[in-house]
């Protein structure tokens, strides 16, 4: 892979609890546990040993990450701030906290990379 673009926003998602008891196992393929940390700016994002998030929560996060890329505010989709919100995965298990950073580089589209 090549990646030939900076993106404009680089996002952390943290795992902050459970909806159902104090551990995954037996509801959570992932094994997700509290304070495990993803990032990423336009792929998946992966923790520090390189494992990558669920996929059933990517469904849910990368259209809230879509918002934050043109330009909305994720207070107006239930965010608790302009760049963060609270994220249930689709299995009702993990409670993750997306955050988004800007980097200070050009929107993809506003900056005319594909002129």
């Amino acid at each position: 892979m090549k990646k030939w673009y900076n993106e404009e926003y680089e996002f952390e998602i943290e795992v902050k609890g459970f909806l159902r008891g104090d551990k995954t196992e037996g509801y959570c393929r992932n094994g997700e546990e509290i304070g495990d940390k993803y990032k990423c700016t336009y792929g998946c994002p992966v923790n520090s040993e390189g494992q990558g998030i669920c996929s059933k929560v990517m469904m849910i996060m990368f259209p809230v990450m879509e918002a934050v890329r043109s330009g909305g505010d994720l207070e107006n989709i239930g965010g608790d701030g302009k760049y963060s919100k609270v994220i249930v995965c689709p299995d009702g298990c993990v409670i993750f906290r997306l955050i988004a950073k800007k980097t200070g580089n050009e929107n993809f589209f506003k900056g005319k990379f594909l002129d």
